[in-house]
């Protein structure tokens, strides 16, 4: 930091403001949104009525998501998300999720798997625009802006990576459980106001840098910690406190580093430091944008999953995922096959 950006370290991006009223974040936000033809200000932000996607429902609000007995799964029983070919019911289902993954009373228990329902439905129409463009038209009105930030962003984060260098080896990761949410807000808040960063823009760092603490690993670029520090970066005046690889301490840190950077004059200034890419502000602040519009929308983004775009095919490495040296991808689709994406849930 500045570092390189590896191209296998595609998280939530892989894995980025309220409109109403952050001023921090509404013009480089919308600036981003209009030169991808995506002006959120052409479209409601008001939620929809839950009502639409009544076809989906079981029991208030909670979608019946896409399965099939057949897919191996997880440790913990999940399989690989499945997405609709049809745009008109895929529409209906992303719907469904979102408002379900705002519903205070949606159980706990069925958070994950509508997290990482809603994670690779973005990711794979970020892939296909034309499919994209049919699912839009098919969405009501009141997720039109949501659905528009997050191809935004997730396309800013392809924009800086060559498909044609996909690896044929996954990382020397261990995948482990985020700290709880609550945990991570606090902190968070604690940064804001120790610094004037405003606290949903570390949010949305921490999750397109490690999926909010799930890696436990170092890049290619010797980058570690749940925020991704260089230990020479952590190293200067001012920045880095206690622990590198200690959630609390990374947050409050890379608070202090986007001060250090000139993010409170201009917060894409301060990202600029953390990755010299404009495509890389513009996703971070598309990610901030919604969870500041609504922070429920943050409960989506913390049950998103770790993605690698391999070249077999986006693969999922759930937790409990933990090489101590790479592996050929191979290797571990035999091991794993719970990894690979079905038909129509890679994208590309």
């Amino acid at each position: 930091m500045p570092r390189p950006s590896p191209p296998q370290l595609l998280i939530g991006m892989g894995v980025a403001a309220a409109l109403l009223g952050g001023g921090l974040l509404l013009r480089p936000f919308l600036e981003a949104s209009r030169a991808a033809g995506t002006d959120p200000a052409s479209t409601p932000a008001t939620r929809p009525d839950p009502a639409a996607a009544d076809s989906l429902a079981v029991g208030p609000r909670l979608p019946q998501l896409p399965t099939d007995p057949a897919l191996p799964t997880s440790a913990d029983g999940r399989h690989y998300p499945l997405v609709p070919a049809d745009p008109q019911q895929l529409a209906a289902l992303l719907a469904a999720v979102e408002e379900a993954l705002r519903d205070a009373a949606t159980p706990a228990e069925a958070l994950p798997a509508l997290g990482h329902q809603q994670q690779v439905i973005y990711r794979v129409l970020a892939h296909r625009q034309p499919l994209a463009a049919e699912v839009r038209r098919s969405l009501p009105p009141g997720w039109l802006s949501v659905y528009d930030r997050h191809l935004l962003a997730r396309r800013s984060f392809l924009a800086m990576h060559r498909s044609d260098r996909r690896p044929a080896s996954l990382p020397s990761w261990r995948i482990l459980p985020p700290p709880p949410l609550e945990q991570l807000v606090r902190s968070y808040k604690q940064a804001e106001q120790a610094t004037g960063i405003d606290w949903e823009v570390l949010a949305a760092v921490n999750l397109v840098e490690s999926g909010m603490g799930r890696i436990d690993g170092v890049s290619v670029a010797n980058a570690q910690g749940p925020m991704q520090f260089l230990p020479t970066t952590w190293a200067q005046p001012g920045v880095g406190k206690g622990n590198i690889r200690d959630p609390h301490d990374a947050i409050q840190a890379a608070a202090r580093y986007l001060v250090r950077r000139g993010g409170l004059k201009d917060i894409r200034k301060g990202l600029w430091g953390y990755n010299n890419s404009d495509n890389y502000g513009r996703a971070v602040l598309a990610y901030a944008s919604l969870i500041q519009e609504d922070p429920r929308a943050l409960i989506g983004l913390y049950h998103w999953e770790i993605h690698y775009a391999a070249a077999a095919g986006d693969l999922w490495l759930p937790v409990g995922y933990a090489q101590i040296q790479p592996v050929a991808v191979t290797a571990h689709l035999r091991r794993q096959p719970a990894s690979a994406p079905p038909p129509g849930s890679s994208g590309y």
